[in-house]
């Protein structure tokens, strides 16, 4: 697998930074149709179908930082550059 890890400061609290990843994970949800849960301070996420499917990883919310981790299935891997700049212009938007 590819995997992407990307990082962003953010100056917020960790509950309104936990309120932005939710917010984030559950776009992801409707657009991508993946599923996800917290677990600690982390979303846990996965793609076990449509355009999405085989991609797994992690957000990460911490104090004054939020951690991205994407593996990209096989037949997503081509994509990586493309993945990675849409996960950075979503963690722009904290």
């Amino acid at each position: 697998m590819a995997t992407i890890e990307l990082r962003k400061r953010h100056g917020l609290s960790k509950e309104a930074a936990r309120k932005k990843a939710a917010e984030i994970a559950e776009r992801l949800q409707a657009k991508l149709d993946l599923e996800w849960r917290w677990s600690g301070d982390s979303i846990l996420f996965e793609a076990t179908r449509g355009k999405a499917k085989g991609a797994k990883g992690s957000l990460d919310v911490g104090d004054g930082e939020i951690a991205v981790s994407v593996d990209l299935p096989f037949l997503l891997r081509p994509l990586k550059g493309i993945v990675a700049a849409k996960i950075q212009a979503k963690l722009d938007e904290l």
